[in-house]
């Protein structure tokens, strides 16, 4: 076979389609994926023309990591520098200065009491993280019948064993596993309204399954403010409040899950803080690194880090084999870096503005249910049946990459695009939400 720099993308395409399992999808694949042949800023460069566009802007943030946007030169300085003096170290008996600088900013910057960080692979593998160490630490403080964990409807935690058992048991993707997965507790889903005043029947309801199941609950664990992945849905801080002072009455650890709302994308660095609570346990990834290599982080409080180590078995049993990865380690402090330096909060307001005005239009549209903003997240719900595939290739039309799913168009733009690029991915979102009304709402 040639160099793959000598294939053409017909034949890569073709052996993408032999060959390549893509996320969420059959082997082979239905709808041929985009070929991107590089990225730089908030742009994506096609290898070939798509719709009369060979550059999209990309409204995704690559799954909500890519918040600086592509090639940028501190993070590219951050990686290339450190590659030329270690890529890689097992973590076992060896430590290094990135993983070290980096675990000591998570903490600064994480809510106060969260001081002790645990360097995983990935999302997914940081909730099972989490769930592991609020299992042992019951178990290790004499509480072993504590084995079992409660959540909110409408939530997604990953795609890995104990994380598809907390995620939505009837309306999520994890169906399949009906039965073999392990049985949690599920209370209704929050009501909808970030600015909502609590709903004190919704919060008795909380509190009253928490105080029933106490004796058996090891942790709550909920994505605080916004439910990403199991429905884009936003709800009161207060739910968060009325959390963790139920947890705190029934001896009940709290696991908040932000892998998707960390590192300012609600408008806050971290959305517990919309609270002004701090968890037991905290889960990040996605933007953690930039978007540049894959890596997540469990943070939890002395109590329960002195809890598992006070046990018979007074150690944390999981290592990834790249845990704490050099390269990813100094890429995610760099990110943070970033962050701090530049205004964020500034660039996030900007783009929330942005998005209020330029979706606000999609209201009228008659397949429209729902619009909402926060922060750097703009969503347009639709009526049921929408053809996502249709509205993705509007999207293209446009000049802008979205991937619709469920029932929805939505956006989380890097937090550099710039105003007339926000416009554009505006447009896209109400031009995909025209073309993928189902037929009895057009």
């Amino acid at each position: 076979m040639p160099e793959m720099s000598e294939v053409g993308p017909e034949e890569l395409l073709a052996l993408d389609r032999q060959h390549v399992w893509h996320p969420y999808g059959p082997m082979p694949g239905l709808d041929e994926p985009l070929l991107i042949e590089s990225a730089a800023g908030v742009r994506l460069r096609l290898a070939r023309p798509v719709a009369g566009q060979r550059e999209l802007i990309d409204g995704m943030s690559s799954w909500w990591s890519a918040i600086h946007g592509y090639n940028h030169p501190v993070l590219n300085e951050a990686v290339t520098g450190q590659l030329s003096r270690m890529s890689h170290v097992m973590f076992g008996g060896l430590t290094h200065e990135p993983a070290i600088r980096l675990a000591k900013r998570l903490v600064d910057i994480t809510p106060e009491g969260l001081e002790h960080v645990f360097l995983a692979d990935s999302g997914s593998v940081s909730v099972e993280v989490a769930v592991k160490m609020c299992l042992q630490y019951w178990r290790s403080t004499g509480n072993s019948r504590k084995q079992r964990l409660l959540t909110w409807r409408g939530g997604y935690h990953g795609d890995t064993w104990n994380p598809m058992s907390v995620c939505d048991p009837e309306g999520g993707m994890h169906q399949l596993w009906s039965g073999v997965l392990p049985e949690q507790i599920f209370a209704d889903a929050p009501p909808p309204g970030f600015d909502a005043e609590p709903d004190e029947a919704y919060a008795a309801h909380l509190r009253e399954l928490i105080a029933r199941h106490a004796e058996e609950l090891a942790a709550v664990i909920v994505e605080p403010v916004v439910q990403g992945a199991g429905g884009m849905r936003f709800h009161s801080p207060g739910y968060l409040r009325v959390l963790r002072e139920a947890c705190d009455e029934h001896g009940v650890l709290l696991v908040l899950d932000e892998i998707a709302t960390g590192f300012g994308r609600t408008g806050t660095m971290f959305a517990a803080e919309h609270a002004g609570i701090t968890p037991d346990v905290l889960c990040l990834g996605k933007a953690l690194t930039g978007g540049y290599l894959t890596m997540a982080a469990t943070l939890c409080t002395s109590r329960v880090a002195d809890g598992i180590s006070s046990g018979e078995v007074p150690l944390l049993a999981h290592g990834p084999t790249f845990m704490g990865n050099p390269l990813a380690s100094a890429v995610a402090e760099a990110s943070i870096g970033l962050l701090l330096g530049g205004d964020w909060a500034g660039e996030v307001k900007r783009i929330e503005s942005g998005l209020r005005a330029g979706l606000e239009p999609a209201r009228e549209l008659p397949c429209v249910r729902d619009v909402r903003v926060l922060g750097a997240i703009g969503v347009v719900q639709l009526e049921a049946g929408a053809d996502l595939a249709a509205a993705g290739r509007a999207a293209v039309r446009e000049g802008v990459w979205l991937r619709p799913f469920r029932d929805m168009v939505y956006t989380m733009p890097p937090y550099p695009t710039g105003d007339e690029d926000l416009a554009r991915i505006c447009a896209a979102v109400c031009a995909a939400a025209t073309a993928g009304a189902p037929a009895s709402a057009a």
